[in-house]
């Protein structure tokens, strides 16, 4: 029997019970990828983690992203979070703090900056790839059947359905108000017929109407093709937010755009995610970073047969 030890983490959150869950295998025998989704789809938590060798030696590890059904090219809270666990790995092995790490993912080289209090990762910020914008979605009567809402809720804000992508792409679906955006009912069944086989199959709803004091914009994302019912927090999709809005001037202009995105409030899992965005003189984006915290939960192991 391999006895696999993992670390569990609630990601983007300061405290325990809040952001996203997430499993570190930071120590990974020869497994092969179908026992690794096998495990996420047993630990059934939005997203594992596990850490190799990296191929390119200009890297520091590779790590590959698996939901219950899937795997993933990139995605945030698992970076946030397994950074975290590599950063601590890093300081009881050889006593110092790192403050950057190079993860190999699916979409190249991911750069993580880390910022240190006493002898814990207080703050983790990562560089996603530049965005993508794809095609807008025209028939928001569909979107709305498929979220229980009436069309005005999402016409009335003048903003357009469109899919953007640092490296996974999302359907941004702007509503207009947090009376709206709680009374989201998630259909299956419309999502299969309008969406499974759209350019983008996740939806991240947003208004900029918010609950918590220091917050930008409120937020929920909904990913059924990954076996996500409704993901408390998404790093993946918060770096093509910013982009979004900046693209749109939903944001005050500028060479630097900073906001907070709340997530995860109406599942009980209150999730508080920093994006940065940096522009040049004309207004491309010439930087796309999403930080957070992380508070470690526990650890444990699960045995595989060889």
């Amino acid at each position: 029997m391999k006895k696999l030890r993992y670390r569990l983490l609630d990601v983007f959150s300061k405290r325990a019970f809040g952001g996203n869950q997430l499993a570190v295998f930071a120590d990974v025998p020869a497994i092969s990828p179908e026992i690794m989704q096998s495990i996420a789809k047993e630990l059934n938590l939005s997203e594992t983690t596990f850490v190799l060798q990296p191929k390119d030696p200009a890297n520091d590890y590779r790590v590959r992203i698996f939901t219950p059904a899937t795997e993933l090219p990139m995605a945030g809270h698992p970076t946030i979070g397994t950074s975290y666990v590599l950063a601590l790995d890093h300081l009881a092995k050889h006593h110092e703090q790192i403050k950057t790490l190079n993860l190999e993912e699916g979409v190249g080289a991911i750069r993580v900056d880390i910022e240190w209090e006493a002898d814990l990762p207080a703050f983790l910020e990562m560089s996603q790839p530049l965005p993508t914008f794809g095609s807008s979605f025209a028939d928001a009567g569909a979107i709305g059947q498929m979220l229980s809402l009436r069309p005005e809720a999402i016409t009335d804000t003048s903003l357009p359905l469109q899919v953007v992508s640092c490296g996974v792409p999302f359907l941004f679906v702007p509503v207009m108000d947090l009376q709206s955006i709680r009374a989201i009912r998630f259909r299956v069944d419309v999502w299969e017929r309008v969406l499974r086989d759209f350019e983008a199959s996740h939806v991240f709803v947003f208004t900029r109407e918010t609950e918590v004091e220091g917050s930008t914009v409120h937020s929920r994302m909904f990913a059924p093709a990954s076996g996500i019912g409704e993901d408390p927090a998404t790093g993946g999709a918060c770096g093509p937010l910013g982009c979004y809005l900046a693209r749109y001037n939903v944001l005050p202009p500028g060479r630097l755009i900073e906001f907070v995105c709340e997530q995860g409030l109406e599942i009980g899992r209150p999730s508080f995610m920093r994006i940065r965005i940096e522009q040049n003189e004309v207004g491309e984006i010439t930087a796309v970073r999403v930080g957070g915290r992380c508070h470690f939960m526990g650890e444990g192991h699960l045995e595989i047969e060889d």
